[in-house]
């Protein structure tokens, strides 16, 4: 299974479909915190206007068995539609985004410029001592290009969440 490791836990991408209401994030976060449950990425946003639909992407990690009580639990919230996890239900393309603020003068400033153009990095602003890079891609991508800029001078880095989707015809989406 993609994501287990020798303990038994895996990494579980789950798409959440729900009404676009106040309070709804609250209660999914709830139920994640009031289990113990952790979470390593969210991120939320309208997917439906007409429906008043939001789709919330959530990385968690646990074993089979609690990752099956964290899908169970979440399809039992009210205002939920459909649960899907999207690492489990065939094949899906995530991406994260992260703007990367990295310092520096001289060759430095050269080589940062050199590895962003390696990773297809898009630099989004710029002055005198320091770049804004943009960068779109895998989290271990992203987790890779950071560890590069460590030693260069980064300064800060900002991430979103993870967005997914299956392949193919299938859908989330009612």
């Amino acid at each position: 299974m993609p994501g287990n490791d020798k303990s038994g836990f895996r990494t579980a991408t789950i798409g959440v479909l729900v009404e676009n209401e106040a309070g709804i994030l609250a209660r999914v976060v709830g139920l994640f915190s009031g289990r113990g449950y952790n979470i390593d990425s969210l991120t939320v946003a309208p997917v439906n206007e007409d429906r008043r639909l939001s789709r919330i992407t959530v990385v968690t990690s646990g074993t089979e068995m609690v990752i099956e009580q964290i899908k169970a639990q979440l399809d039992r919230l009210v205002p939920v539609h459909k649960v899907a996890d999207l690492t489990q239900d065939g094949p899906h393309v995530a991406r994260e985004m992260a703007l990367i603020k990295v310092g520096g003068k001289g060759e430095a400033r050269m080589e940062a410029l050199r590895l962003a153009d390696a990773f297809r990095a898009r630099v989004v602003d710029a002055t005198n001592e320091s770049f804004v890079f943009e960068m779109t891609g895998s989290g271990e991508k992203l987790d890779a290009f950071i560890a590069l800029m460590r030693p260069i001078g980064l300064i800060e880095v900002s991430r979103t969440g993870v967005a997914a989707i299956s392949r193919g015809t299938g859908r989330l989406q009612g």
